[in-house]
């Protein structure tokens, strides 16, 4: 199968292109030189190309187009939310369309149906926000209604959302955790008490594989790890893999939204264009429970998640002591260092060492 893959640069729509890639032609949209080589190192051919001003003819023709790209910074202009998520889906919907594909999944996210309320055991038939006072709510929601209307015999459309995505690779969240935490900024709200599902980065490749041929048209799909936990029993658990101890120090969120909604109202005025050191969008989501049931997505995709929580959990800590330790030893003892602390984890997670480490191998040779 011939699959078209956008964001392929990022956390999630990288491991979608590395997994499909030993079995598929994957093709994966790239903006810039630097985009190619990170491109072609999970396997896949890029195509010189971007969302902003993307035509028919920029497109080979593929059977399968998997748009994962999105505007999912913390801050940003009502334009430049819009523009990417709705518009650049939109050019992306008809430019598949024109290229041939007979499918087009959207990866979408819980957030499309949240404007600032607990979601607690709801399904695919909770509607989708109109508006939002979050942009990235209210866009994806938008984005994701244009993607399941484009529906059509030959053309099947479908939806999988994910609710908060983490494991190896992991770009933004944990990173971001950090710095919060080496800055002194981090605070807990409401002690941590919020319920939330998560999605394993594993979990959610396996669904994207399933819906290559799986689900039907017009649909969307929740995809979670089938477990529920809270943020004081998470967190703490996956920072720890990064070294990272959470303080315990908590706020109520009553106290801490209003500043929030404060300082971003500054922020607009200003026009500043960074983000502001507080955001409603971070507050309401350590405060709002989301609960999901992803039932759909086992009886029509065939979905079981392939990693638990608490396997995954030990192997993002086995794979980062593996680094930590890589990064202590000359380049001519890792390799059997590696073969021995690797040995626990699965095949995909031990190839994801040995070419994380391949390739910062090669760039500690260029410095």
């Amino acid at each position: 199968m011939r699959i078209f893959i956008t964001g392929a640069s990022g956390f999630i729509g990288g491991a979608i292109a590395k997994a499909l890639a030993p079995d598929h032609e994957v093709l994966a949209m790239s903006r810039r030189e630097e985009s190619d080589r990170s491109i072609e190192a999970l396997g896949a051919r890029p195509v010189r190309c971007h969302l902003e001003n993307l035509r028919a003819e920029d497109l080979p023709a593929f059977d399968v187009a998997i748009h994962c790209a999105a505007w999912v910074e913390p801050w940003g202009t009502r334009s430049e939310f819009w523009d990417a998520n709705v518009e650049g889906t939109v050019r992306m919907l008809e430019a598949a369309r024109s290229a041939g594909a007979h499918r087009f999944i959207h990866i979408s996210t819980e957030a499309v149906l949240w404007r600032g309320q607990h979601l607690r055991n709801v399904d695919e038939s909770y509607p989708l926000v109109d508006e939002s006072p979050y942009l990235y709510s209210e866009t994806k929601a938008e984005a994701e209604r244009r993607v399941l209307a484009a529906n059509d015999a030959g053309f099947e459309t479908l939806a999988i959302r994910p609710r908060f995505v983490w494991g190896p690779g992991d770009r933004t969240l944990a990173p971001e955790l950090k710095k919060m935490v080496e800055s002194g900024a981090f605070v807990w709200l409401d002690g941590g008490r919020a319920r939330t599902s998560t999605t394993h980065i594993e979990n959610l490749v396996h669904a994207v594989e399933l819906a290559l041929e799986k689900g039907r048209g017009g649909e969307a799909y929740f995809v979670t790890d089938g477990e529920v936990t809270d943020f004081r029993s998470f967190l703490p658990r996956m920072m720890q893999a990064y070294d990272v101890t959470l303080p315990d120090r908590s706020l109520p969120g009553w106290l801490v939204r209003p500043i929030a909604i404060v300082l971003e109202g500054i922020w607009r005025i200003l026009g500043i264009r960074s983000a502001p050191p507080l955001t409603r969008h971070a507050v309401d989501l350590m405060c709002c429970d989301s609960v999901l049931l992803d039932d759909k997505a086992r009886s029509e995709l065939g979905y079981q998640e392939v990693i638990s929580v608490e396997r995954g959990l030990n192997e993002l800590e086995e794979l980062l002591h593996i680094d930590r330790e890589l990064l202590r030893r000359p380049s001519s003892a890792r390799t059997s260092t590696l073969q021995t602390a690797s040995d626990s984890l699965d095949s995909r997670s031990r190839n994801d060492v040995r070419d994380a480490f391949a390739q910062r191998d090669k760039e500690r040779t260029k410095r």
